[in-house]
């Protein structure tokens, strides 16, 4: 898989001849420095950008020659997302925000408010389910990310950085809920950091430099 861009006259290979497969339920972080490609392979995994050439496929999906109405319901149906920043809506609760995507895929709220209200008891906050975003903590956004990122049961979840923004209590209460995810086999799990701490805790890492996988690490 390739993916360039043209930039300052000159042809920026982001990401350059990665070939990888990743298992059902397997986790796996993609680690490096900033600038490595790892956020724009990120991108190309969850169809928010396509190849220069090559092929993606997700679940069977081939996301490379998909129209933007099937990637617009892949995005909504199999892929979670969090990112390094939290992008919870200020004017809804906890509990709307993890309810938001259920009440998208046409789930009615009574059920979407029931599974809002298990996910984010499985992850420790029922008790700031009617709370709004500047009334928690960073750590707390961030699991309250997740909740949301997994209601609807997505076939894989990808994390952007999700500890970048955190100090080191909020980290670990972070990378908790992500490896609960993972060791009960919730999704497939892709966590994106630049941190080798972070990336240790995945079964497998994938260390990237220059756009290409360098290094490959089973843990």
């Amino acid at each position: 898989m390739h993916r360039h861009y043209t930039g300052g006259g000159r042809e920026v290979r982001a990401v350059d001849g990665v070939s990888i497969a990743i298992a059902r339920n397997e986790f796996v972080a993609l680690n490096g420095p900033s600038g490595c490609g790892k956020s724009t392979l990120m991108h190309l995994i969850a169809g928010l950008d396509r190849p220069t050439s090559g092929q993606i496929l997700v679940n069977g999906l081939a996301l490379h020659q998909a129209d933007e109405k099937t990637i617009t319901n892949f995005r909504r149906n199999q892929l979670g997302i969090v990112f390094q920043f939290f992008n919870l809506l200020p004017t809804m609760s906890a509990l709307e925000n993890v309810m938001f995507p259920l009440l998208l895929q046409g789930v009615s709220r009574d059920e979407s408010e029931r599974r809002a209200c298990e996910t984010l008891t499985f992850l420790g906050l029922a008790e700031r389910a009617d709370h709004f975003a500047h009334q928690l903590s960073g750590g707390e956004q961030q699991r309250v990310a997740i909740a949301r990122a997994i209601v609807h049961r997505p076939h894989l979840l990808m994390a952007d950085e999700p500890t970048g923004n955190l100090d080191s209590a909020s980290t670990a209460s972070v990378m908790s809920a992500l490896q609960t995810v993972a060791e009960q086999k919730l999704a497939t799990l892709i966590i994106v950091t630049h941190s080798e701490e972070i990336a240790a805790a995945a079964s497998r890492r994938l260390s990237m430099r220059d756009g290409k996988i360098i290094d490959e690490t089973f843990t």
